[in-house]
């Protein structure tokens, strides 16, 4: 889910802001925009922010400044080479571009920590601010996430009443698979088949006829679903995301069973393929719930 926070704090003369924004991912992937020589520091942080977030691509950025507002100074010589080396390689190919200063920050050396606290003050002043600033993106999701809940219960009330439609035309659906069953035995009664394949096509037959076991388990997964957003939980959204494949696998059974039929009992190829619709699209939206 998408969200953005960001903290302030003060350090021996020096002030640091700490920025966290997310948007979302299946998984938890952590990107990192600090200054030099603090890869211990965004050890530590990578650790913190796993047991704080579960999903989402976060990109944490934190940037130092002196006393008075003056920014964190940066490493003039390889800055400046970077950029004249960028436009020399423009100008010799003809290439139309400026140099992305947002890669240029990232290159090792590039932001001057010469003055940065020594003795491990600024990573612990960093990590005491931390949980301010996850509290402040989590409850910027939580809004978000409010309101995806409401969307995945309309999408769960549309495939709840697309199920109660087929239980009504289940009937249909039974007396169009006994006239086929009836056809079909008279078929193979008047060929003289053996008794052995009567019995078998009739079983096959019996057993296509009734979609009342799918009707049961969707609306048994649709209410856990239900559960679950009320309830919430440890990863609630890879829980989501397992019943709305079982949804659809009962759907796509459902859809195999109304194969040939004709008639009203069309209706019920129509819901089902209704009810993988609104299956899919809450896929979509569950696949970033934590």
């Amino acid at each position: 889910m998408t969200g953005y926070a960001q903290v302030r704090g003060q350090l021996n003369g020096l002030g640091f802001t700490l920025s966290l924004k997310s948007v979302n991912h299946r998984f938890l992937d952590i990107h990192f925009r600090t200054p030099a020589d603090t890869d211990a520091l965004e050890v530590k942080l990578r650790r913190a922010l796993k047991e704080r977030i579960g999903r989402g691509h976060i990109e944490l950025t934190l940037t130092v400044e002196r006393g008075g507002g003056e920014a964190f100074t940066f490493n003039r010589p390889l800055v400046g080479g970077y950029i004249e080396a960028f436009r020399r390689i423009a100008r010799e190919f003809d290439v139309r571009a400026e140099p992305d200063l947002n890669a240029l920050l990232k290159l090792p050396g590039a932001m001057d920590s010469n003055s940065l606290p020594a003795g491990g003050e600024l990573e612990t002043a960093v990590l005491a601010k931390l949980p301010e600033a996850v509290a402040r993106l989590n409850d910027m999701r939580a809004e978000e996430g409010r309101g995806m809940e409401r969307e995945l219960r309309e999408r769960m009330a549309r495939l709840q009443a697309a199920t109660a439609e087929v239980e009504k035309l289940r009937a249909v659906m039974v007396k169009a698979h006994m006239e086929r069953l009836h056809a079909r035995l008279r078929e193979l009664l008047a060929g003289h088949v053996d008794p052995e394949r009567v019995l078998q096509e009739a079983a096959l037959l019996a057993e296509r006829s009734d979609v009342h076991e799918e009707i049961v388990r969707l609306g048994t997964h649709v209410q856990h679903f239900l559960g679950l957003l009320e309830g919430g939980g440890g990863e609630v959204g890879k829980k989501l995301d397992f019943l709305l494949q079982e949804m659809n696998r009962e759907a796509n059974t459902l859809l195999s069973k109304t194969t040939g039929v004709a008639g009203e009992a069309l209706r019920i190829t129509e819901m089902g393929l209704a009810m993988k619709a609104e299956i899919e699209k809450s896929r979509e939206q569950v696949q970033n719930i934590e």
